[in-house]
């Protein structure tokens, strides 16, 4: 993956929320009761530590309420079984932004890594997705086949909304009906751009996380600047509360024509945006797709 060098980011630990408009997901295991019974334990440790530690007793009191949790954490950690998958806590968590791009209808897919590591599953056949190519967080492993082409199986893969740049004929005029609320673009695992997509992990203030929200990517391209874009955000009045965030991709084919139109295969994107702190920019290095090869 090709991260961006991300300037003035909020680097916030929040991560991803499922989002609204997200399709199907595709797991390859059966999920594990183990996280679930630490989420009870850490409940209950943090009702039994809402104590005002006044008293020595009280502390003590709570000292031995964390140990004994700290036994049964562990307990649960040696004795708690789940499936050969889920055992493993690597693959619970993601190890990559992929490409999943159907053949012949849907009928096959290939997965793409990078530019080194592509290739069918090994453990599907059709695509989750029918014949649409999208992008997708994912828990996987390469391998190799017996001819020594490469294969990826597939722990589990959601996918990431996904949906074109949008060229604007009047960009000055039409902007604004796109939004202009503000939001922070997260430095890290979520955030890059390869294989013709922008794909961003970012996290905004919400109160209701089933109201309706746009967000879009528009080419402001200009001789000046040929490679500008500008995330636009409308939270809809609901920009307020607490912090969330999730992940969404972008298709860069008007970008892709104009640097083939400028003899380009490797380009630099300007992406402007309205955070909390101000208006912000930052520079991101692309490798051109093309799909002719």
């Amino acid at each position: 993956m090709i991260y961006g060098s991300l300037k003035k980011v909020n680097n916030s630990n929040l991560y991803l929320q499922k989002q609204k408009a997200l399709p199907k997901t595709y797991f390859n295991h059966t999920e594990c009761n183990l996280s679930r019974i630490y989420a009870f334990i850490w409940r209950v440790l943090k009702d039994k530590v809402k104590f005002k530690f006044n008293t020595i007793s009280r502390t003590m009191k709570t000292g031995k309420i964390f140990l004994g949790l700290i036994s049964i954490f562990t307990a649960c950690s040696l004795f708690t079984s789940c499936d050969n998958d889920t055992n493993d806590n690597i693959k619970r968590f993601p190890n990559a932004i992929v490409t999943i791009k159907p053949i012949n209808g849907g009928e096959s897919f290939n997965v793409w890594v990078s530019e080194k590591v592509q290739g069918p599953p090994s453990n599907l056949t059709k695509s989750p997705y029918g014949n649409k190519e999208v992008r997708a967080i994912a828990n996987i492993k390469e391998e190799k086949d017996a001819k020594g082409k490469t294969k990826i199986y597939i722990n589990w893969m959601d996918s990431i909304r996904t949906k074109q740049a949008i060229v604007l004929k009047n960009p000055e005029l039409e902007l604004k009906k796109y939004g202009e609320d503000r939001l922070e673009i997260i430095n890290g695992f979520g955030t890059v751009v390869e294989d013709g997509y922008l794909t961003l992990r970012f996290s905004t203030a919400m109160r209701d996380l089933k109201l309706k929200r746009d967000l879009n990517l528009i080419v402001q391209h200009s001789e000046k600047e040929p490679y500008k874009l500008v995330l636009a955000y409308n939270a809809h009045g609901d920009n307020r509360g607490r912090m969330a965030s999730s992940l969404i991709a972008f298709r860069l084919s008007e970008i892709d024509k104009i640097a083939k139109k400028n003899g380009k295969k490797d380009v630099t994107l300007q992406l402007h945006w309205k955070s909390y702190q101000g208006d912000k920019q930052v520079s991101f290095k692309y490798h051109v797709r093309d799909d002719s090869k």
